[in-house]
């Protein structure tokens, strides 16, 4: 905490710029940034968990309270007005007294609709930042979310402050402890459901504060990218178990994966040894000035030669490229930028006014195509599946005669493998938070 405290109010100072430049784009004179609102279920009485906005939680690490409101002008001392109401069915935040608190004028608004008192009078000179387009325009507003200012936080999000990083590197030190109690559930014979447990246990969030949706796969299952359920009672059999699951530090996100075998002995157990070995090679080659897209297409040719290595594809690393069956078996992206968001923003524009930077039409799935840069953080994460739906697209194709089936067959009832590191990009040198802290 003291490390966060000492860093914090740098931070404040490049955010307070990157502020003037965005208005003075926008020829305004401020933002209103919306921690935003509590959502009622639809005929219901319950609210959906809370979740901020990323633009609000950029500046103050309050993440779980609704009808907080923030303005910001890049010159002046923040004005925070943050939210306090008299309830008693639900729990009412403190005053705020944390190390950032003192980076704002802090004002306390007791009743949500009655913010209007607290906010400049003329706000035709003020952009509203947030979700809730009928509150803004209810308000007055004339800007809502302005292209240019958004396309410029957006883009200069990708540069952390010391601040954030730090945040970083304690998300991931979260992340680490929960994916070895999972590992050593998975090795005990546990349920996904009990595996689960056991890592939000460890990391000590809950479900609604994790950053994303934990996904615990075991054997087939792990086939399955986006793996939302859980499985209550054990499998007959515990073969291999895919794990992506994250943390966060005050909103900032960890997202890390690692794939087991039970049998190490088993091919598939030697498969997730090769894959490890991709991942490590895709971060050696992150550097300054370096095409994102690179990596991706480094990762495919090197997936390539594993498919050939170990028989998969009864061709060469070049043929298997040439005829495209590596996306068969490698259908996603290499990564993404991390921060605010798991999947943070402005991985497709060229420049901070939003050219867009498409990715490649033959790899629709990247989600980054920036050039690569320091103060960046990236995740590198190749697969390797047997996605039932995939191969069964594949064998209807002439290149179907390449793939040895039988093999294929061996390798099936384990779903498959993500290996996923989170990376600092400095100057001289990458930064694997996730290896640095002994998750191998």
């Amino acid at each position: 905490m003291q490390q966060l405290a000492e860093l914090y109010p740098q931070h404040i100072d490049v955010m307070q710029s990157r502020t003037r430049e965005a208005l003075s784009r926008e020829g305004i004179e401020g933002l209103i940034i919306h921690s935003g609102q509590a959502k009622r279920k639809f005929l219901d009485d319950n609210h959906y968990p809370f979740a901020v906005n990323p633009q609000f939680k950029a500046w103050v690490p309050v993440i779980d309270n609704p009808n907080c409101w923030l303005i910001v002008n890049g010159v002046d001392k923040p004005k925070l007005i943050f939210y306090r109401p008299k309830d008693f069915w639900h729990k009412v935040p403190p005053v705020p007294t944390e190390y950032w608190a003192n980076q704002f004028e802090l004002v306390l608004l007791a009743e949500a609709n009655a913010v209007e008192k607290h906010l400049p009078y003329d706000r035709s000179k003020y952009a509203y930042i947030g979700e809730y387009l009928e509150v803004a325009q209810a308000l007055g507003f004339a800007h809502i979310n302005p292209d240019r200012v958004m396309h410029y936080l957006h883009y200069h999000r990708a540069y952390k402050t010391d601040y954030e990083l730090a945040c970083m590197r304690n998300a991931n030190r979260a992340a680490v402890a929960g994916h070895n109690a999972a590992a050593d559930a998975f090795a005990a014979g546990e349920s996904e459901f009990d595996i689960s447990l056991a890592y939000n246990k460890a990391v000590r969030q809950g479900d609604n504060q994790l950053p994303y949706t934990s996904i615990i796969a075991l054997n087939e299952n792990a086939a399955i990218l986006h793996y939302m359920d859980l499985e209550v009672s054990k499998p007959d059999a515990h073969r291999s178990f895919l794990i992506d699951a994250g943390a966060q530090c005050n909103g900032y996100a960890a997202d890390i994966t690692r794939t087991y075998c039970a049998d190490r002995e088993h091919p598939f157990a030697e498969l997730i040894q090769h894959m490890d070995k991709v991942t490590l090679s895709l971060v050696d080659m992150l550097k300054p000035g370096m095409d994102y897209s690179e990596i991706h297409f480094s990762a495919h040719r090197q997936i390539a030669q594993i498919l050939a290595d170990v028989g998969l594809v009864n061709l060469d690393a070049a043929g298997i490229l040439e005829k495209g069956i590596g996306k068969t078996f490698f259908p996603h992206g290499i990564g993404h930028f991390l921060g605010l968001q798991v999947h943070d923003v402005a991985g497709h524009v060229a420049d901070d006014w939003g050219t867009p930077k498409p990715a490649p039409h033959e790899h629709p799935f990247l989600r980054t195509t920036r050039t690569i840069e320091a103060r960046q953080v990236f995740t590198i994460e190749p697969g390797l599946y047997f996605i039932d739906s995939l191969l069964a697209d594949l064998k209807s194709t002439p290149e179907s005669k390449y793939i040895n089936w039988d093999q294929v067959d061996v390798y099936r009832p384990y779903g498959g493998i993500r290996i996923e590191d989170n990376v600092i990009v400095h100057r001289d040198k990458n930064e694997n938070m996730t290896r640095d802290l002994g998750l191998n």
